[in-house]
């Protein structure tokens, strides 16, 4: 009897096991799980990659959050005086590199990206967090990070936008463009209008910020009109006023998803409500259940293991 019994179950363990849709790659079973509005997974952007440990945007700090089982990896960019993107945040590379020590020689020299060719940006060294230069890491490419990132992990391209059309040929050559999103603050007409021009785009979401007009308005728009993105990007300063909750309700109950930002309190809520406060509780769910609670589903972070850690014991977070 046992071993009927033990039969069985394999039986209906291999028949649930092929009915679970088969994707090529993790960043297919993680945009699938982005583009799925019902999926009670919750998706982990790291800002930066792990910058705590690495060189924010940098190859080793997005291999490291790839190790970690995060989902994407946020990275900023930028266009050099030989018109390639690079990985860069700020719109000069004095924070994160040793520009100071390369160039010192050259008095005046812009230490702007869009002023230094990519053989100018390759001759310089990584910062870490704490200042102190990595000869054996220079600044990436787009390209270059996305190879990197191809089939393994999803990509938040920020500050992109506005190269939306440099980015998307990148992405179609390299066959990742259903694993990269870029989000934006244009109306819907814009991007809409913009979308048309390609018979495939990057995922996109709106970024609202919804205790500000401008925010509002464009909220209010996609509401109005019935339009339903893939999420939306929401931030907020404070909970006086339960703009944050009622965005969120309202979302949810239109078949979108919800992204908030725990990177920083002043993009959720205020002191307490952020990835720190988090960090600094016996408890992360003291901080994230409130999240949970809302209905989000996609959280971008700055302490990708905390948070990935919490969400496991949830049965939140695997694929």
């Amino acid at each position: 009897m046992k071993k009927i019994l033990s039969i069985l179950a394999a039986a209906l363990y291999v028949a649930a096991c092929s009915t679970r849709p088969q994707y090529a790659n993790r960043a297919e079973a993680i945009a699938a799980q982005i583009h799925d509005p019902q999926s009670k997974y919750v998706v982990v952007a790291c800002h930066r990659g792990d910058w705590r440990n690495y060189p924010e945007n940098s190859i080793p700090a997005i291999e490291s959050v790839i190790r970690m089982e995060a989902d994407i990896v946020e990275i900023d960019i930028r266009m050099t005086a030989d018109s390639v993107l690079v990985l860069c945040h700020d719109s000069d590379v004095r924070r994160t590199t040793n520009f100071g020590s390369v160039f010192r020689d050259q008095k005046g020299k812009s230490a702007l990206v869009k002023d230094l060719t990519l053989a100018e940006i390759k001759s310089l060294s990584m910062n870490r967090a704490h200042g102190i230069a990595i000869d054996t890491l220079h600044i990436p490419t787009l390209e270059e990070a996305l190879r990197c990132t191809s089939g393994r992990i999803c990509v938040n391209i920020d500050k992109g936008y506005d190269y939306y059309d440099e980015v998307l040929e990148i992405t179609e050559r390299l066959g990742v463009t259903g694993q990269v999103l870029i989000k934006g603050k244009k109306p819907i007409e814009v991007v809409a209008e913009h979308e048309a021009r390609y018979p495939d785009n990057m995922m996109y979401m709106p970024i609202v910020d919804i205790q500000k007009e401008s925010g509002r308005q464009l909220f209010d728009s996609y509401m109005e009109q019935g339009v339903v993105p893939l999420a939306y990007e929401v931030c907020w300063q404070n909970n006086d006023d339960g703009a944050f909750l009622d965005a969120a309700q309202k979302i949810v109950n239109q078949g979108s998803k919800v992204w908030v930002n725990t990177i920083w309190a002043s993009l959720c809520g205020g002191d307490g409500n952020d990835d720190d406060a988090a960090n600094e509780c016996q408890d992360p769910g003291e901080v994230y259940q409130q999240y949970m609670d809302a209905g989000v589903s996609m959280i971008q972070t700055d302490r990708p293991a905390l948070l990935i850690g919490w969400l496991k014991k949830q049965g939140r977070h695997t694929l």
